[in-house]
């Protein structure tokens, strides 16, 4: 491959993102690859430390990442007061034209593959779904670099609250269809249907290999201990 290949996953919180980001990782990694990731929280996102705080102290939510025997109550994204998008969206405008230069620079770099984790997808599922909303997006979108594999792992919202208890279950689903409402504007999206860790991971590698004619690297001999990139 001469050029980096930029890939992209999305989803609502536990949708099982970091799993299968680790995954694909070392799968490619394995075959001599070369990998560049990059979260958009800490990597892309203008102030996010600021935003973080201003969020936590106005909103009063926990602090920190839910897990199954330490639940947390977070209130960020899931308050959606008119008002508070309105005063989000300026920000992830800031956001949109920061990606477009944190994305040359990584592909500025030479990695075979470049990862991220959540991207401007993200970001926008916060946003109204009315026609300003709407509109707005696809202003965003138009800004934003498009990946060229965008992975969206759907999840049933009941098992992500049982692995990342964070959010209402109510949320959860409303979440879930903004991101479709996404998907339905991005069209480089690919929906990763609910399934067990080695099924979803199954049809994330299928989607890679059909990439750019990526077939020679099924090919290629696996390292030692390596399984074939050929799911």
């Amino acid at each position: 491959m001469t050029d980096s290949i930029l890939v992209s996953f999305s989803g609502i919180d536990g949708a099982g993102k970091s799993t299968q980001i680790e995954r694909l990782h070392s799968r490619l990694e394995s075959h001599g690859l070369t990998i560049l990731r990059l979260a958009f929280w800490d990597n892309v996102v203008f102030l996010p430390r600021f935003r973080a705080g201003v969020s936590h102290k106005v909103l009063r939510g926990e602090i920190g990442v839910g897990s199954p025997d330490r639940p947390v109550r977070r209130n960020d994204k899931n308050a959606r007061k008119w008002y508070l998008t309105l005063a989000r969206s300026p920000f992830y405008l800031l956001d949109a034209l920061n990606l477009r230069r944190v994305v040359a620079k990584a592909r500025s770099a030479g990695a075979d593959v470049i990862i991220f984790d959540r991207y401007i997808y993200d970001q926008l599922a916060n946003v109204s779904t009315n026609f300003l909303g709407r509109a707005y997006v696809r202003l965003l979108l138009a800004l934003a670099p498009r990946p060229d594999i965008a992975y969206l792992l759907d999840a049933h919202p009941e098992a992500a609250l049982k692995r990342k208890p964070e959010y209402p279950l109510e949320f959860l689903y409303q979440y879930r269809r903004c991101y479709y409402n996404i998907k339905s504007m991005a069209p480089e999206m690919r929906i990763i249907a609910p399934g067990n860790i080695d099924s979803v991971e199954d049809a994330i590698l299928q989607e890679f290999l059909r990439h750019r004619n990526l077939t020679p690297m099924t090919q290629t001999a696996p390292t030692s201990g390596s399984q074939p990139l050929s799911a």
